[in-house]
């Protein structure tokens, strides 16, 4: 519930500081969805109030979320290594999906705050292809990274590139 409120109250004000910039330049978006940072790059007013509370943003969602997680992580270990070593190995393996996951989630964010900030205005393909990969690859991959875990669905992977090598004697 604390997640939903959080991202919930970040993210609420954006709209608002948006609707409250005048538009004079071209209206075209480097982007196939309305991205904040995007959206403000067009506006003809000062935009220093946008830039800081995006930064404020950023700042929570990378810097309180990697605190939470690191957290999060050091309870998990000093639990599970009171574990037998086949509950260890358990734990493990459920600690390195969600690792996965968050990275799945984290690097093209990252990569696309990085862009939008430090990349060169004229260069739309990377822009897009980074909000893109932004939008998809998460949902695309952590199916994926939780479902390799299920031992039936490793073990049809498995049966399904299993290539079996026949040797003839001469």
């Amino acid at each position: 519930m604390a997640a939903v409120v959080r991202g919930a109250a970040l993210m609420a004000p954006l709209p608002v500081f948006i609707k409250q910039l005048p538009f004079c330049h071209s209206n075209i978006l480097s982007h196939s969805y309305c991205l904040h940072q995007d959206v403000m790059k067009l506006a003809c007013a000062d935009i220093h109030v946008n830039i800081i509370y995006g930064l404020i943003v950023i700042i929570s969602a990378i810097g309180l979320d990697s605190l939470l997680i690191s957290l999060s992580y050091l309870l998990i270990l000093k639990t599970v290594l009171g574990l037998t070593r086949e509950a260890q190995a358990k734990a493990f393996g459920t600690c390195v999906s969600h690792v996965c996951a968050v990275f799945i989630f984290y690097v093209p964010f990252i990569g696309l705050s990085m862009v939008h900030r430090y990349g060169e205005q004229h260069d739309s393909l990377l822009l897009v292809m980074m909000g893109n990969t932004y939008l998809l690859v998460p949902p695309v991959l952590n199916p994926i990274v939780y479902g390799v875990k299920t031992k039936e669905i490793r073990q049809r992977i498995i049966r399904l590139f299993h290539v079996t090598t026949h040797t003839s004697d001469p």
